[in-house]
């Protein structure tokens, strides 16, 4: 059965459609209208090996903040449903990712809890096209719309690329791990509750 899911959202400041693909290869086709973004989601996908395309028409006259949130939103929305009863998966999944100086950590459990813990010291500026106070608005649309619960931590790193491409890099690796299929639980949903 194909973990897949598409949804679209759309609203007086954005209008965005999101496709996952859980069980794909990495691949990106993606069009945000923010350079640096694209170049973040697509550091993602490939780190989660999961298929994403995202189209994003934003209100950029305004800034990058609808966009870069609302695309948290709908991608979480759609990692959701492509999960399904989320039967069978790992649940856990963590990485370390070191970019020259930088090193993040993330960690997280798809609990049905959404939340962010970050502790990332991203000093505020742009990178490109990208207000660098918009990548913790985007993990938090992402954990709080997904049901995941979801730990960013900076162990080190100054230039603000590397750091962001890290975080990025790692909430894909970590979410590689969480969505695997684990065949010792014979599709049983991993929780003692019975649910997730």
């Amino acid at each position: 059965m194909a973990r897949e899911a598409t949804i679209t959202r759309t609203t007086a400041e954005t209008a965005i459609t999101v496709t996952v693909n859980l069980d794909g290869t990495g691949r990106a086709d993606l069009s945000t209208g923010i350079g640096f973004f694209d170049h973040m989601l697509s550091a993602f996908a490939r780190h989660s090996r999961m298929d994403l395309a995202v189209s994003v028409a934003g209100d950029l006259e305004v800034d990058g903040h609808h966009s870069v949130e609302d695309t948290g939103i709908v991608l979480g929305q759609a990692l959701g449903a492509a999960l399904g009863d989320k039967a069978g998966i790992a649940r856990f999944g963590s990485a370390f990712v070191p970019m020259d100086e930088a090193l993040v950590l993330s960690a997280l459990d798809i609990s049905g809890r959404g939340q962010l813990h970050w502790a990332v010291e991203v000093p505020f500026g742009m990178v490109g096209d990208f207000d660098t106070q918009l990548a913790r608005e985007f993990f938090i649309a992402l954990a709080a719309n997904a049901g995941i619960t979801l730990h960013m931590r900076q162990l080190a790193g100054d230039n603000v690329h590397h750091i962001l491409e890290a975080a990025f890099k790692a909430c894909g690796r970590a979410l590689r791990e969480a969505v695997a299929i684990d065949g010792a639980l014979a599709g049983e949903v991993p929780s003692t509750k019975g649910v997730l």
